[in-house]
């Protein structure tokens, strides 16, 4: 969502839908948690600045229901999170205008101080086109953040006029200035900029009536005189000082982004004589050009020479002739013209710009060479798609522009046909499919005049029928996208052509080996070289790659497509294939990274296999599955099974019954929102029950239990031979034994298991195996008390998926690191880790670990010193809401409820604690959950009617689980209140009972 303060309260979603926060108090309360955007406010604070110093009584109430009905109106769109101490608007601060506003204006005061006026100027106008009207006008009593948010603005616009007058500007600052003096009459920053303003534009004599002006009014007003800095200005003025000149093109518009390119060719023009700006079309050389050698101030003039329309590369030296001015003797043959040029410039400080030297780049070299050696006082900066290859030529490279500079471009280019655009939500992914290229950007902002966002957002597919609209005094090749692409493209010979065309098959980019393997193609080096000279190609790291635009024009070019398809596709199946084993191991962190790197082209290739070769696609499917499961964002390959399930049909192919089954795996969500879901589980299990000799792909198993239930379901004797004999799979053997241990009570062997497992995967080295063992020991130990001992063991778990990059092992184990922070009462870190771990299975799709998490976060409210109940509700219910329909959200539900029962207790209503306890014992006698109910048990027995009754209880959880949880305060909590009501036989007698019973104690009587 998009909030404005900056004036009267707006808030939108992304898409720009406004959104009503309700009346004078929900405005105000949304206004105090965005100026704190991300952060938490304290109760405290909201609570002064809805009522002042003289709350009502039960104001802390009232809040809770006003946040709660603020909460109803932004979901869900954005999230108000009760923490600890107070309330937090889950929307970082760049969301809101007012911090926008002060981050823009602080880079713009930078850019200013650092000489970079047309960039200052720049942010400096986005920063002040946040302002809507006077700050914080829902929040009355706001007084010294107003001020401070309305002086901020008096010195944007200060620094902003300050850049105006450094670019020429004059007269029509005059206006504005004076405006602004009537508001600020002591103000000697405005009198100065109003008498440089006036100078410029030709008024000195009002310029120094101005000085005087300021004079009188400082010494009628404060009794002073005016400052140094401001008697300097007058000094100045009166001595006549004004701006140089140059031959540069005046620029229309502004001029957006490039800092960090601006700054190169400014400090390699000052080491050197030769600079070249190279890139590929569209990506802003000319304007960049301009713009540096409208800043340098080296040199005494500055001289801009347009070669597009030279199409004879002999004739250059009569257009650098033309742009000087000298325009005597054109007729003379071109050795003459050469001459003339270097008697031109022999004695000349001169910065010569030589734009679009590509069509004549041996010619323009030469000329370039030629002035060099014989005008020392004169530089040249030169354009082109490649380099002009002299001796002493700095190069600069100009890439397109990056996401941010390139959002700020397209928004600066659509208020000029639709003033007032605020932005939209495709905005980013418009520029990202554009390759932030600055004339495609331009080109689709000025279709915003007819268009919708969504509606340009949609039509990008055809590019270059959508962008054929330009500006008409451009050159017909600047006009259009298609025209921009063509002219690169007629400067290739066949043999690159050809290349270019076939490279068009990986999506993704694509490595020598690629290459070699797909293009046929022999010995491409050279080829590829100078693909990438003439702006063509990029490489990186040994990966070449093409702009999607350029990729789009010269896949309009290729022939023998099917060919192409298939040899990608069996290429990346292949490299798939090859890989699978290594990331069971140590080497996964390498091969994961070439699998990053190959993601859209294995996505590609498993596309086209999926509608020309189903078996096929059946193996790539399988040989990507762990690699997903590590990777990427959980159900993002369920569309792509289905599809893949549909082209095979309801039976295995011959050979391919694993492969079948891991698809079928894939097409499930857990979400419970697919009718179609237990029958495809049912199908799967019964297929793996058919496979009697040791799986090809040993994770099956691992992925199957996620989808269908514990390891433990399958027949052990049949897990052991499918499992087979290598050390990854025995580990993994080990570690389903463990948890199958655990679910049944046995805490003891369970532990055993998991240590064994520990380290069967430490001696193979994979990093997924030892965390997943890591993370049930150190539960293990904080459950007993050892808290140190788990930390320690978290950590190390922590450690290896941190390196392994998966997001969802990372929450898990974040998570259970908070558990036993919050055990040892370390409140403040452990809601940190919480925190963290839902901002990670939030963006995992994993919406059981989103839901744990704030399970943690409520645990941590109700335990904390404040006793704060109502902050623990709130997280009890958004995780109640997140958790998933599958068979591992069970347990959660359970623990939720329990945490609602809890809370209930620790406000004194035990009747409501009983029913959400008898509700977590419901769900947890359907699965049947032994961990679940163990911790009904201890729930129930914190509210049992009678102390034997308790006892009973918590023996019974002490069964289920298979030993005692003498690190969790809510236990110690109930069995010191036990204790203290029964006598040591009488509680030791009653917990011996429930040990016997464990769940028939559990059951209701």
């Amino acid at each position: 969502m998009r909030f404005g303060i900056l004036g009267p309260l707006e808030v939108r979603t992304d898409d720009g839908t406004p959104v009503d926060p309700g009346g004078p108090r929900p405005r105000a309360l949304l206004t105090l948690l965005l100026l704190d955007a991300g952060r938490t406010v304290s109760v405290e604070h909201l609570i002064d600045g809805l009522y002042g110093t003289e709350p009502p009584a039960g104001a802390a109430n009232a809040l809770q229901s006003q946040i709660s009905r603020l909460r109803r109106r932004l979901t869900p769109h954005t999230e108000i999170e009760a923490t600890a101490t107070g309330y937090r608007i889950a929307t970082p601060p760049d969301s809101v205008d007012a911090h926008q506003f002060e981050q823009l204006s602080a880079a713009g005061h930078a850019a200013l101080a650092a000489g970079d006026h047309r960039q200052a100027a720049a942010v400096l106008r986005d920063a002040l086109a946040l302002r809507r009207g006077p700050a914080l006008p829902d929040l009355p009593d706001a007084r010294a953040e107003r001020e401070r948010l309305e002086e901020l603005g008096l010195t944007a616009v200060q620094d902003r006029i300050d850049a105006d007058l450094a670019l020429g500007g004059g007269a029509g600052l005059v206006p504005e200035l004076r405006a602004l003096l009537s508001g600020h009459p002591l103000s000697e920053r405005l009198y100065g900029q109003l008498m440089r303003a006036l100078h410029a534009s030709g008024r000195p004599a009002e310029a120094l009536t101005v000085f005087e002006d300021a004079r009188r009014r400082l010494a009628d007003e404060l009794g002073a005189d005016p400052s140094p800095e401001l008697s300097a200005l007058h000094l100045e003025l009166l001595r006549g000082k004004g701006p140089g000149r140059s031959r540069l093109p005046v620029q229309l518009t502004r001029f957006v982004g490039r800092e960090a390119e601006l700054g190169r060719i400014t400090s390699a023009l000052d080491g050197s004589r030769l600079v070249t700006l190279t890139g590929p079309g569209g990506a802003g050389k000319t304007r960049l050009a301009v713009e540096a050698a409208g800043t340098a101030t080296t040199h005494a003039d500055v001289c801009f020479v347009e070669l597009a329309p030279v199409t004879d590369g002999t004739r250059i030296p009569y257009a650098v002739l033309t742009a000087l001015g000298v325009r005597e003797g054109f007729r003379s043959p071109a050795a003459d013209g050469t001459e003339r040029l270097l008697a031109a410039l022999e004695d000349r400080e001169l910065l010569l710009v030589l734009d679009n030297c590509e069509h004549v780049v041996e010619d323009a070299a030469r000329t370039t060479a030629l002035l060099l050696g014989a005008c020392p006082g004169v530089r040249v900066l030169a354009t082109s798609r490649e380099s002009l290859g002299i001796t002493g030529e700095v190069l600069v490279p100009v890439p397109p522009l990056p996401p941010e500079p390139a959002v700020r471009l397209f928004l600066d280019r659509t208020r000029a046909v639709r003033p007032g655009f605020a932005g939209h939500a495709r905005v980013g992914d418009i520029c990202s499919a554009l390759d932030g290229l600055p004339l495609a950007i331009e080109l689709a902002a000025a279709r915003l005049r007819t268009l919708t966002p969504d509606e340009l957002a949609d039509r990008l597919d055809d590019r270059f029928r959508l962008l054929s609209r330009g500006d008409r005094s451009k050159a017909p090749r600047h006009r259009t996208l298609r025209a921009v692409v063509e002219w690169s493209w007629e400067l290739l010979d066949g043999e690159e052509r050809k290349l270019a065309a076939r490279l068009t098959v990986f999506p993704g980019g694509a490595t020598l080996e690629a290459v070699e393997a797909v293009c046929a193609t022999p010995y491409p080096e050279d080829l590829l070289a100078s693909l990438v000279e003439k702006s063509f190609l990029e490489v990186s790291e040994g990966r070449y790659r093409m702009l999607e635009t350029i990729r789009a024009f010269a896949a309009g070019q290729r022939a023998d497509d099917d060919r192409l398809r298939d040899a990608h596709a069996g290429y990346f199946l292949r490299l798939a294939e090859q890989a699978e084993p290594y990331l069971r191991g140590g080497g996964q962190l390498p091969w994961l990274a070439r699998l990053d790197a190959e993601r859209d082209n294995l996505d590609a290739a498993l596309r086209h296999l999926v509608a020309t070769a189903p078996g096929d696609a059946l193996r790539l499917m399988a040989a990507l599955s762990w690699y997903w499961r590590l990777r990427a964002p959980h159900g993002e390959q369920v569309p792509v099974a289905r599809a893949l399930l549909a082209a095979v049909g309801g039976t295995p192919p011959p050979g391919l019954t694993e492969e079948y089954a891991l698809c079928l795996m894939n097409t499930v969500t857990g979400r419970g929102d697919d009718p179609g879901e237990a029958d495809r589980v049912a199908r799967g299990s019964a297929l793996l029950q058919s496979l009697t000799e040791p799986l090809r792909l040993p994770f099956t198993m691992v992925l199957w239990s996620l989808a269908s239930g514990p390891l433990y379901a399958v027949d052990d004797e049949l897990l052991v031979r499918q499992i087979g004999a290598e050390p990854w799979s025995r580990a993994l053997l080990d570690l389903g034994h463990a948890y199958q241990a655990q679910f049944t009570g046995d805490a003891v062997a369970a532990e055993a298991a998991f240590t064994r497992a520990l380290t069967g995967f430490r001696a193979t080295g994979d990093r997924w195996g030892m965390a997943n063992c890591l993370d049930p020991l150190g539960g293990f130990a904080g459950r007993r008390g050892a808290y140190d001992r788990a930390l320690e063991l978290l950590d190390e778990g922590l450690a290896h998926v941190r390196e392994l990059d998966a997001p969802e092992e990372t929450a898990d184990l974040l998570r259970s690191r908070a558990t036993v922070l919050l055990y040892r009462g370390d409140t403040e870190e452990a809601v940190a880790d919480f925190t963290h771990a839902a901002d990670l299975a939030r963006a995992a799709g994993a919406p059981d670990k989103v839901a744990a998490a704030r399970r943690g976060l409520g645990d941590a409210a109700r335990l904390s010193g404040a006793e704060d109940t109502a902050h623990a509700r709130v997280h009890y219910e958004s995780a109640l809401e997140a958790c998933a329909a599958n068979w591992f959200s069970v347990g959660e539900t359970v623990l939720i409820l329990i945490g609602l029962g809890r809370t209930a207790a620790a406000e004194g209503d035990l009747d409501q604690a009983r029913d959400w306890f008898a509700q977590a014992r419901a769900h947890a006698l359907e699965v049947p959950d032994t961990l679940a109910l163990a911790a009904v048990a201890e729930a129930l027995a914190s509210v049992a009617p009678h102390p034997e009754r308790a006892a009973e209880l918590l023996g019974a959880a002490e069964g289920l689980r298979g030993a005692p949880a003498g690190g969790d305060r809510d236990v110690v909590r109930t069995v010191e209140d036990v204790r203290a009501r029964l006598s040591p036989e009488a509680y030791d007698k009653a917990c011996s009972q429930g040990r016997a019973l464990r769940s028939a104690a559990v059951s209701e009587r």
